[in-house]
């Protein structure tokens, strides 16, 4: 399945998936071109968890201890995953609001629309899937 045809397959959660991959670079941008050390050090935390929860090939290639896999394994459900970017969005545009950061407001946008085209998915009952690009196939469920 190539790019076009994922983006042409109607399926909320690659959507999802690609506004996350795109909110990752956001958040370790962004977080380096401002000068907030808190802010930025929550959004580098937020795009690392994001990073092992989007490309499957990480969990695959990175060692990590059971615990964490564990953790990780519980948002294979469209509606954690949902749950999960949300809460990752409100902590980011309480970073705008709080401190008028303008470029962060870029990031908070990614997550919220990768919240809602993952609780698109998960009312479609559509499951995780991963783009060709990460690791998947574009139809597969994630590891």
């Amino acid at each position: 399945m190539s790019i076009v045809d994922e983006f042409r397959s109607g399926n909320f959660s690659l959507y999802g998936q690609w506004c996350g991959l795109l909110s990752i670079v956001a958040l370790i941008l962004f977080g380096i071109l401002s000068f907030s050390i808190g802010w930025s050090l929550m959004g580098w935390i937020i795009a690392f968890l994001l990073i092992f929860i989007e490309i499957p090939l990480c969990m695959k290639c990175c060692p990590t201890s059971e615990k964490f896999d564990n953790f990780l394994t519980k948002f294979q459900n469209s509606y954690f995953r949902a749950g999960a970017y949300l809460v990752f969005c409100i902590l980011m545009w309480v970073a705008v609001g709080a401190g008028n950061r303008k470029l962060q407001s870029i990031s908070a946008l990614l997550l919220t629309f990768a919240s809602l085209a993952y609780g698109f998915a998960a009312f479609r009952g559509q499951p995780p899937t991963s783009s060709s690009l990460t690791g998947g196939t574009g139809v597969s469920t994630i590891v």
